[in-house]
């Protein structure tokens, strides 16, 4: 039977238990707590019941705790799908939204996520469905809310002039 892995020495078990018990990641704790068991001297097998996993898992524990400390215990973060738009596509687009449409050019006054789709697939010639653009523009912490409508035609200074005067009652 090959000799045991050899385990770093530079915590010691009461000093890792310590750290086990302010953990607040109970995968981590458990990690802990059996490093801390097999630096005491007690078998690997047992020491994995003890913390609850087996002994596969207390051997990957003591090699990336070995490689990389205490942090070498965290759970690493999971490979997750790659964002359909890269983050120079993002803040482009959001640009483009906070410009607002032309409407001589998108035909419309404000923005829709239809709208955004279509002006997406001509500018980066990527697709998306109005229900991916959504979760998207709330990453970018845009709202959803629209604003006021206005009449692209409207006049500004007939309405500033409207302001100040008020409707003149009788």
């Amino acid at each position: 039977m090959p000799a045991a892995l050899p385990i770093r020495e530079d915590l010691s078990a009461g000093e890792l238990r310590a750290l086990a018990r302010r953990e607040s990641k109970g995968r981590v704790a458990a990690r802990m707590f059996a490093i801390a068991h097999a630096l005491d001297g007690v078998s690997r097998a047992e020491a994995a019941r003890l913390a609850g996993m087996d002994r596969q898992a207390l051997r990957d524990a003591v090699v990336r705790y070995n490689a990389e400390g205490v942090t070498g215990l965290y759970d690493r973060p999971l490979p997750g799908r790659p964002e359909w738009l890269s983050e120079g596509e993002q803040a482009t687009l959001k640009a483009i939204i906070l410009a607002g449409p032309d409407p001589k050019r998108h035909g419309c006054v404000e923005w829709t996520l239809p709208i955004l789709c279509e002006v997406i697939a001509e500018r980066f010639a990527k697709t998306l469905h109005p229900a991916s653009l959504s979760r998207i523009v709330r990453r970018l912490n845009l709202s959803k809310q629209k604003t006021r409508p206005r009449h692209p035609q409207s006049d500004a200074k007939a309405q500033a002039a409207f302001q100040k005067r008020g409707c003149a009652k009788p």
